[in-house]
């Protein structure tokens, strides 16, 4: 008995430790912290003249500083994971079952496979992101900074590589509506900008929560999914993604499908990815 009354007195004022602790980080938040670089071995690792260093940055403050702002701006180009529809991957496999272009029916099962597998793709490379994990740390802590100059430049840093990040969804996606002859749902009295800050919102969700859970990722065969008639392997992000998508895209109905039409689309696959046309939007009703 008096061992375990021994061992209940050590364990409470652990418990005690424990909610202090916890009880500061509901006041304080979690922080920023660059604790784990050591300066000087990232010099060596640069191989750069330590005196070069020193001159530029008298001391280590000053390099985290300008580190952290550089991190902030490139952080999401270089993870490797950008939250667009893949276009090789659209142009590949779009040419490959060229002939669904040709119906209502066709197309609406090829975009909704496009959609799935470029969900699959984006969430598998920023779940297994190492960059991609710290930047989204760092969108959650960056207010935790006590320098407010440097606070203010780390926001700006974040909401600039944001906009870029979201612009270059949004064109994506707007091609690929293009190409499929889809619109905006004029109800929604939105743009492509306000669709591709929710994807991201989604996929980023999916992510973050995965961490924990990652049973999130795991992949279903489903049949019937978004009224298509194919068997496929689905995740939940992938879901959420094509779901979200589809709300709020709708067919265009001043696009023809006509024989011009689907030759346009031939073309426009055939083109380089980079600097694809734009199939022409025609007067007419859709199929």
């Amino acid at each position: 008995m008096q061992r375990l009354r021994d061992i209940d007195q050590r364990q409470r004022p652990r418990s005690r430790h424990g909610d202090a602790a916890l009880s500061m980080i509901e006041r304080t938040g979690l922080t920023v912290s660059l604790e784990h670089l050591s300066f000087e071995d990232v010099i060596r690792e640069a191989g750069v003249a330590r005196a070069a260093v020193y001159r530029r940055w008298p001391y280590k403050g000053l390099f985290f500083s300008d580190l952290l702002k550089e991190f902030a701006r490139n952080a999401p180009a270089a993870a490797g994971a950008d939250g667009r529809v893949s276009e090789e991957a659209v142009r590949r496999i779009a040419l490959d079952r060229i002939e669904q272009f040709a119906t209502a029916e066709g197309r609406h099962e090829l975009c909704v496979e496009l959609l799935r597998l470029g969900a699959l793709r984006d969430f598998e490379a920023m779940h297994a992101s190492l960059q991609w994990r710290s930047y989204i740390a760092l969108h959650a802590t960056f207010l935790s900074l006590t320098d407010n100059a440097l606070q203010d430049e780390v926001q700006a840093a974040l909401a600039a590589a944001e906009q870029e990040f979201n612009d270059r969804i949004a064109q994506s996606y707007e091609r690929l509506a293009t190409l499929f002859g889809l619109r905006l749902r004029p109800s929604l009295h939105t743009g492509f900008g306000e669709l591709a800050t929710h994807l991201s919102a989604t996929m980023r969700g999916f992510v973050l929560t995965a961490m924990a859970r990652p049973d999130l990722a795991r992949r279903q065969p489903k049949s019937g999914i978004l009224g298509t008639e194919t068997t496929a392997d689905w995740s939940l992000p992938a879901l959420g993604v094509a779901t979200t998508a589809l709300a709020y895209l709708e067919p265009d109905p001043t696009v023809t499908w006509d024989a011009h039409r689907l030759t346009a689309v031939r073309d426009t696959l055939l083109t380089t990815p980079q600097t694809p046309p734009t199939p022409p939007h025609t007067d007419g009703r859709r199929e």
